[in-house]
């Protein structure tokens, strides 16, 4: 599993050689891995009807982190959804890009994007997880910008990454919280655990840090618009971010972690809010749309928005629709997108205005691009008819909020109809469109993906015993954490489910009729939302960074080197001293009472020195009761017993002098640079600083967990190093290398000031 799961990363590396080798079959080369791999994990498909496989590797024992691999139900799911469709979006990647310069690049980076969502939905360890789901981001941020030479590229690319690494950090806190209330970072323990999660008291925390991550990297309402952005990337990655990887990775985490956090109300009550919110949303901006791309994206919004729902709903029911939409989307999804890429492809343009009557020069593509938008549509007999049925009888039985749900997805699935319609009716029928290229049949490497997975949807409809033994059986009982029993069938009878689907299918039809005299108003409509809408804050937010940080740099890093120390000098006693007296608090004790008045001289004379040598404007003054000070250090060591101290620090003391005596004619005269404000305001950080660090020396000598070394270093500096001084012992024996390495950078330190200095004499004897 290990080496499963790793592939994709080795393959990456091997990646260019093999497209200068392969050349125009470099797609259907590589697609031999994720094939390979989609037939490796059909192995366990008899294995988790029995229950999760746990696959263990050691990493970082010492730290509890592993390379665990979790496979059940659940997990194997998303594996074969990735493996699988990723074969076809390879191959579909090779015709997409044929001749592109940067072709061996864009493998490189798609496979390491693959592994990365491998990784992630098989990971069993939180901390290995959380590793797979940022490569994902950072991944998918090369990948969405991969066009690097268009500036709109660029920029999705980077709001793409801003917004789910942001949600990435909340995750991450999200994940250390859940790993101490369960006392584990492994997700078997997690979801075997039987302590009721949602009466601890960090549950409310550990919820909306989690669903922070998993809402904006799942794209939900209101973080929603950095989807549809995506599209700059080439439809290859579109077809693939859409279908099976990185937009479900919220998806997935949320399933993942509901059995353990799903009995807690604020965690169905948030899933099934923010759900129902993005699931219409998603519809209403899909059908108000003209660019292909663009209608798929936003109906790839109400689909996650509509497991987002399912997962909150919770009932056995609701976790069957959210297995059945999972998978019924992610096949016709990702044969809607590759066909997208098709016409733009054929045609030189994504807008579906300009589109009319190709079914005649491409009639394989309107084929499949029919039957794919029947399952998009909900309709028989696809595979997404079963899933459409299963979502709105869960929703009937929801235990809250059932008739709002309902009636926001009937809503939604009215205007997914009108959507499926703009995609295979509107660009194959009617009147010729008016298009840049002459159109023409696609490749066969643009078809046989959509193809395959249109098939694959119509068999499931068709004879939806097949998937429900071999797999989502099993996937159902991870999502709802205990074994459920359901039954899939084309047809229920006439029921409920049934006439609301017929009602949405009627409703649609119409207003797709409809859309060529309304799509200018829902055009003015959500121009005029998206103006003081969620992405418009995204951009007033990162204008309000700018300033801050243009701010910030006149004040704070503005080439000033006292400032510099100013502000780190303050910032780190101050809030060293705020944490030391409010958490806890200052305990020592200060025994002056056997104190001598030599003792006090010898205090008072390094107060004293170090006041001269800050206000003297005498530069020899200046390094002479810096001496003093250092001096009076060293007679401290030796009045306290401290002899071999002493010297070291007077030798060392004597030579700093001596030097900059020496160097001291070649400095700059001491000039008045600042205010007597600013030196008041320095002398008083100064003293906040010194009386702070005095505070904690004092408090840590009260403090002690372990033994002081310094009897080992008296006991055994004469027999064991036969040297008397211990400081010059512990230097040259007990810590000889940290003093090798002292010396080194000295050494290096003074070959770079020997080679600056020999430098500027060479320059000065130049003509």
């Amino acid at each position: 599993m290990l080496l499963a799961v790793l592939s994709g990363f080795l393959l990456a590396i091997a990646a260019p050689f093999l497209h200068r080798v392969a050349g125009k079959y470099i797609g259907w080369v590589l697609a031999l891995l994720p094939a390979s791999l989609a037939v490796y994990f059909s192995t366990f498909l008899s294995q988790v009807q029995d229950g999760p496989v746990l696959l263990e590797y050691q990493w970082l024992p010492g730290l509890d982190i592993s390379l665990n691999f979790l496979v059940d139900g659940l997990s194997l799911t998303f594996a074969l959804l990735i493996s699988g469709i990723g074969t076809f979006i390879l191959i579909y990647a090779g015709s997409y890009l044929a001749g592109h310069k940067y072709l061996a690049r864009f493998y490189v980076i798609m496979l390491s994007f693959m592994a990365s969502m491998l990784g992630l939905v098989l990971s069993d360890n939180l901390i290995t997880l959380f590793v797979f789901w940022e490569l994902t981001s950072i991944t998918s941020y090369m990948l969405i910008g991969f066009n690097h030479e268009d500036l709109d590229a660029r920029k999705c690319a980077l709001q793409g990454l801003f917004v789910t690494v942001a949600g990435g950090l909340a995750l991450m806190a999200g994940l250390i919280m859940l790993a101490i209330m369960t006392g584990s970072y492994s997700l078997a323990e997690i979801l075997a655990s039987s302590e009721p999660l949602h009466q601890h008291v960090f549950y409310t925390g550990a919820v909306l840090c989690i669903l922070a991550g998993t809402f904006t990297k799942s794209a939900q309402v209101p973080f929603h618009f950095w989807l549809p952005n995506a599209m700059a990337a080439p439809t290859p990655v579109s077809a693939f971010l859409h279908s099976a990887t990185m937009v479900k990775a919220g998806v997935y985490l949320m399933a993942r972690l509901n059995p353990s956090l799903g009995e807690g109300e604020l965690w169905s009550l948030m899933l099934m809010g923010f759900g129902a919110a993005t699931m219409f949303t998603g519809a209403w901006l899909a059908f108000g749309s003209t660019g292909i791309k663009k209608i798929l994206a936003y109906s790839t919004v109400m689909a996650l928005g509509t497991l987002t729902m399912l997962i909150g709903v919770g009932t056995e029911l609701a976790m069957t629709a959210f297995i059945c939409f999972l998978v019924a989307h992610s096949l016709y999804k990702g044969a809607l997108f590759m066909l997208a890429g098709a016409l733009d492809h054929e045609t030189g343009t994504k807008d579906i205005t300009l589109m009319g009557g190709l079914r005649k020069s491409m009639p394989a593509t309107a084929t499949i691009a029919a039957f794919a938008a029947l399952s998009l549509a909900g309709l028989p007999p696809l595979f997404g008819f079963i899933a459409k049925e299963l979502m709105l009888e869960a929703l009937i039985d929801a235990p809250v909020w059932s008739g709002v749900l309902l009636f926001v997805t009937v809503a939604a699935a009215m205007l997914i109809v009108g959507v499926a319609g703009l995609v295979a009716i509107k660009p194959f029928f009617g009147a010729k469109g008016d298009t840049p290229k002459t159109p023409h049949e696609a490749p066969f490497g643009m078809l046989i993906g959509p193809a395959v997975l249109t098939i694959i949807a119509l068999v499931f409809g068709l004879l939806p015993f097949i998937p429900e033994n071999a797999l989502l059986t099993a996937a159902v009982a991870s999502v709802y954490g205990a074994p459920v029993d359901f039954y899939l069938a084309l047809w229920h009878g006439i029921n409920a489910p049934l006439m609301l689907s017929a009602a949405s299918l009627v409703v649609g039809l119409l207003l797709f009729k409809a859309w060529p005299r309304i799509q200018p108003t829902l055009y003015a409509i959500n121009y005029a939302g998206g103006r003081v809408g969620p992405e418009a804050g995204y951009f007033k937010f990162m204008e309000w960074i700018t300033v801050v940080a243009s701010w910030q740099t006149r004040m704070l890093q503005n080439g000033v080197l006292g400032i510099y120390m100013l502000v780190m000098v303050a910032v780190t006693f101050g809030l060293a001293g705020y944490t030391m007296l409010d958490q806890y608090g200052v305990h020592f004790t200060l025994n002056l009472a056997d104190s001598h008045f030599y003792e006090w001289g010898i205090a008072l004379l390094l107060v004293a020195s170090a006041a001269f040598a800050s206000g003297t404007h005498s530069r020899l003054g200046s390094v002479a009761s810096m001496g003093v000070l250092g001096f009076g250090v060293a007679l401290t060591f030796i009045l306290f017993s401290a002899p071999d101290l002493g010297i070291t620090q007077l030798l060392v003391e004597t030579l700093t002098v001596i030097l900059l005596v020496l160097v001291l004619f070649k400095l700059p005269e001491f000039v008045n640079l600042s205010t007597p404000f600013q030196r008041y305001r320095d002398l008083a950080v100064a003293i906040f600083g010194g009386v702070v660090i005095t505070l904690m020396i004092l408090a840590v000598l009260d403090i002690q967990y372990f033994e002081s070394i310094s009897s080992y270093y008296v006991e055994n500096s004469a027999p064991l190093a036969y040297g008397r001084n211990i400081v010059n012992v512990i230097l040259v024996d007990f810590r000889a290398l940290d003093t090798l390495g002292e010396i080194f950078v000295l050494a290096l330190a003074a070959l770079g000031v020997f080679s600056m200095l020999k430098l500027k004499a060479e320059d000065q004897h130049k003509p």
